[in-house]
């Protein structure tokens, strides 16, 4: 985790983490509470072959002036200088450029780990060579977030279904009375144009789940988009768009996921999110894919870990994938052999 103050060291270090891993792999693991230095040095170099060690948090080098987070490169190359072969499994950060990827890549010779190459198969395979019909399921707050995403999958997805607050916007450029909900009015003429890009592509709500106040206890109503009062803010999909999607995914044999379609922290407002993991769960002979971040959360929290074809383990790093971008962390890893994954990632 990040880790912005000296107060924030306690609960970020990676103490915990040394110790759990112990337990899942029934070995020791030891643990050096430093992430420089002559101690740290000196343990690596006891180390006997089958023997395991796990140093500290390296964000806590973004104390000194963000070392780790702005990829300094004397820190990469003194981390690179304890090992002999640098082995990266950490998708999430792998849209980042950091000292202990990027900068450790560069002096060693650099490979995926066994969960980054699944990441990049999975996202990768469900993206650049889908078994079709492809739909692709998109929420989450902002439009502002996942334009690239959109664009992308346009020329790729055979339909896209949009929940979550970022809908309201686009309803909002159609001309509907959204109320107090979320919107970014500054995107009303982008999701005006991805619309006509569309050509029918993209599926929007037809109803909505509102309230007059934003709590968990608030009382609500079902709505349709055509009688939303000023006063109202929706926090969930209702009835009627959850059968549309479920029509739309029907027969579908690839699906990808990054985002809830509602408030889903809040129990009342969680029912779309919960539809869809549902829904989800029961597409025969389907390739599912949910994108990290919240969506995960939620299918997790929703007891549907075990539903998916895979769920992804990189919120930030899932959704630049989808948008087709370069991975920094992926793209520092050697190169040597050919592979036959999109993401080309071993």
């Amino acid at each position: 985790g990040r880790v912005k103050t000296e107060a924030d060291k306690d609960s970020q270090s990676c103490k915990v983490t040394a110790a759990r891993l112990s337990e899942m792999l029934e070995i020791p693991v030891a643990f050096v509470p430093l992430t420089r230095g002559k101690e740290l040095e000196e343990a690596i170099e006891r180390m006997q072959p089958g023997e395991l060690l796990m140093f500290e948090n390296t964000r806590f080098e973004d104390l000194n002036g963000k070392k780790e987070s702005k990829n300094d490169p004397d820190l990469g190359a003194y981390w690179a200088s304890l090992g002999d072969v640098f082995v990266n499994d950490a998708f999430g950060t792998a849209h980042r450029a950091h000292a202990s990827n990027v900068g450790i890549a560069s002096h060693l010779e650099a490979a995926a780990g066994y969960l980054m190459e699944k990441e990049l198969r999975y996202i990768g395979e469900a993206v650049d060579n889908p078994v079709r019909p492809f739909v692709a399921i998109l929420g989450g707050a902002k439009v502002s977030d996942k334009i690239g995403v959109i664009e992308n999958l346009l020329q790729k997805a055979d339909k896209i279904l949009i929940g979550g607050g970022m809908a309201y916007t686009f309803m909002k450029a159609q001309g509907f009375e959204i109320g107090l909900s979320i919107c970014e009015a500054d995107k009303l003429e982008l999701a005006k144009e991805l619309l006509d890009k569309a050509k029918g592509k993209i599926i929007l709500p037809t109803d909505l789940v509102v309230v007059k106040e934003f709590k968990a206890d608030a009382p609500y109503r079902v709505t349709s988009y055509g009688k939303v009062e000023p006063d109202d803010m929706g926090l969930d999909v209702g009835p009627d768009t959850i059968k549309r999607f479920q029509k739309e995914l029907k027969g579908a044999k690839t699906v990808v996921w990054n985002g809830p379609l509602g408030v889903f922290e809040f129990p009342a407002f969680a029912k779309g999110t919960q539809a869809i993991c549902e829904i989800l769960a029961h597409l025969p002979d389907c390739k599912t894919i949910v994108g990290g971040g919240d969506s995960a959360a939620a299918a997790i929290q929703m007891g549907f870990q075990n539903n998916f074809t895979h769920i992804s383990t990189g919120g930030g790093a899932s959704l630049e994938y989808l948008e087709g971008k370069v991975l920094p962390g992926v793209d520092s890893l050697d190169d040597q052999a050919p592979c036959d994954c999109p993401g080309g990632c071993c």
